[in-house]
């Protein structure tokens, strides 16, 4: 192979490499979708109505309760019980990065639904969150 060849080879490798990985990432976490639960940061930093647990990288069982059930205008908060960082996020929310015996700000959610979630770093780690 030619010098040049090798060049374009490892220029183009190096742009799928970009690409694969802003798509991976998924960017902010937050989406235009019309059915997003619309959280907001709950003022104060106080605690949640409800707390979910993550308890591990265990696929429908890496949150507790799962589903979990909120009433339109509650807070829910995440704590990680895991000894790993975990981020759980859903369409149009995200909690950041909650680290080990660590416990998200509560989150409001403002429209009735049943909205899935995933931790974004282990994304086989799932939940549902009902909103009534």
């Amino acid at each position: 192979m030619s010098m040049e060849k090798s060049k374009r080879s490892l220029t183009i490798l190096a742009v799928v490499a970009g690409i694969v990985s802003a798509v991976a990432c998924g960017g902010s976490g937050y989406s235009s979708n019309p059915t997003a639960p619309n959280p907001a940061p709950s003022p104060g930093g106080g605690s949640a109505d409800v707390t979910i647990t993550i308890n591990g990288m265990n696929g429908a069982q890496s949150f507790s309760p799962n589903p979990a059930s909120v009433k339109v205008g509650q807070t829910v908060s995440w704590r990680n019980a895991d000894s790993t960082t975990h981020d759980p996020t859903g369409s149009g929310w995200g909690t950041g990065s909650i680290g080990p015996g660590q416990t998200s700000a509560p989150i409001m959610f403002s429209t009735a639904g049943s909205f899935d979630y995933h931790c974004t770093i282990h994304p086989s780690m799932v939940g549902t969150l009902t909103v009534q």
